[in-house]
């Protein structure tokens, strides 16, 4: 029986985009505070992108928090640095940086991530 074999370069090659994709997939966490777990919570009720920085902050900190507090691993769920795209009540959403679980003002919202509802 004949094999044909590869070159080894090509089997790393799709091995590491294989990787990079997952990595990339996995990194990207979306929460939706529509859902009604995410919904009752007492700073995200009418929240939308046009409110004050300081207050998306606190929303976003909350949303990680309890994001965090239902996880399997939850000191090292969204550890500093981490980011995740929140989508406010609205249907409006923007991606959060995660800055200081421990703070209160944990989260800070990225610069030109806003997106306005689709309607």
């Amino acid at each position: 029986m004949k094999y044909k074999r590869t070159r080894p370069g090509v089997n790393l090659m799709v091995w590491g985009l294989v990787v990079v994709a997952y990595a990339a997939a996995a990194a990207t966490i979306v929460i939706e505070t529509r859902d009604p777990s995410f919904r009752d919570l007492s700073r995200i009720g009418h929240m939308t992108i046009h409110a004050p920085e300081d207050v998306r902050r606190l929303g976003a900190t909350q949303v990680a928090a309890l994001y965090r507090a239902r996880s399997g691993t939850p000191f090292s769920t969204l550890s500093p640095g981490s980011t995740i795209k929140v989508i406010w009540p609205d249907g409006s959403s923007e991606v959060v940086r995660i800055t200081d679980p421990a703070s209160p003002l944990g989260a800070t919202p990225v610069r030109g991530t806003q997106q306005a509802p689709d309607r």
